[in-house]
């Protein structure tokens, strides 16, 4: 069961959660991530964001109520989890609300994956 945020836009696969989740693992193994909503924010803004992670039990939702806006203002694909525990072990922190894949490292099959699903999953 999902708690109603406002800032959820849309529901992500569990299959797609997966992915997203071995992406932020892979990419902060091998490539480079940005992690916590102030730094999200910034590589957003600069389009240097490939793909962006959002957890979906933060509170307030405010911290990341902006997020999937500038992404979609700026083209980027983001996707939800369900916890920000969950993301956040994945890229070696105790827990993050969003992450940023700046660079996918050995992950690009899974980022090519996940952009052309996101694009499915917009229209």
């Amino acid at each position: 069961m999902m708690a109603e945020t406002s800032y959820v836009r849309f529901q992500t696969p569990d299959d797609l959660r997966t992915k997203a989740l071995q992406l932020a693992e892979v990419s902060s193994e091998t490539g480079k991530v940005r992690k916590g909503t102030n730094e999200v924010t910034k590589v957003v803004e600069r389009g240097e964001a490939k793909v962006v992670i959002i957890a979906e039990d933060i509170q307030p939702p405010e911290v990341v109520l902006h997020i999937p806006l500038l992404c979609e203002e700026k083209g980027i694909p983001y996707f939800y989890v369900q916890k920000k525990e969950e993301l956040g072990q994945k890229v070696k922190l105790k827990s993050s609300a969003t992450v940023a894949i700046v660079d996918p490292g050995n992950g690009k099959q899974l980022l090519t994956e996940l952009t052309e699903k996101f694009k499915e999953i917009k229209k």
